[in-house]
């Protein structure tokens, strides 16, 4: 059985959990805590250098150690129900704005959070190295979430989903992220009625209580 490396109040294992809870796919959960530096332990490091979660160690030994990996092999081995897409369009569609998202979403947010939290000091970027704050990027960080919730409420006006017509990976990371921007006090809601809308849509889903 796949043993997935997690820390549940993080946003990043939570996009795979997700994943995993859409595809049913069975696994064994192990605890890697975060906020205590568990990441840059030795035996850790063993697991995944990079010193980051997710990571998915699998019954043949490999081990996946980031969301786009982890989503692409559960599409894989679990095809139905499909999260990256049936067809050759639904399939840009879907990896199109999950990148997007990506760059333009969740890395602002994470801008204004790792330049600004005390408890990150030191720490402004994930994985094996250390690198200082550099308060100038929380600045734009916050004005760069800000420019992409403007442009995705025009988005998701008279949209049920977010890349193609059925629920995708898209949702999953884009969800996650507008969670993931009440870290740094924005509400994604206020003010937007589709993008309330399609978040009702999410928590009507049994994998976004995860």
């Amino acid at each position: 059985m796949p043993v997935f490396y997690d820390f549940t109040r993080a946003p990043s294992p939570r996009r795979a959990r997700i994943v995993l809870a859409e595809k049913g796919i069975a696994h064994e959960v192990r605890q890697v805590d975060l906020a205590s530096g568990e990441q840059l332990s030795d035996e850790y490091r063993k697991i995944n250098p990079a010193c980051t979660v997710p990571a998915l160690a699998l019954d043949d030994g490999a081990v996946l150690t980031d969301n786009a990996g982890i989503a692409a092999w559960a599409e894989a081995v679990q095809p139905d129900p499909p999260l990256l897409g049936t067809t050759p369009i639904e399939k840009a569609a879907v990896a199109s704005w999950n990148s997007r998202i990506e760059g333009e979403c969740f890395m602002a947010i994470a801008e204004v959070l790792r330049n600004t939290a005390k408890g990150m000091a030191g720490r402004a970027l994930p994985g094996p190295n250390n690198y200082e704050q550099i308060p100038e990027l929380a600045e734009r960080g916050r004005a760069r979430l800000l420019h992409f919730l403007d442009r995705f409420e025009q988005h998701m006006t008279g949209r049920e989903w977010v890349a193609i017509g059925a629920f995708s990976l898209a949702d999953v990371t884009a969800g996650v992220a507008l969670d993931f921007a009440g870290w740094v006090k924005v509400d994604a809601n206020e003010g937007r009625p589709a993008i309330a809308a399609w978040r009702a849509r999410l928590a009507g889903r049994p994998s976004f209580g995860l």
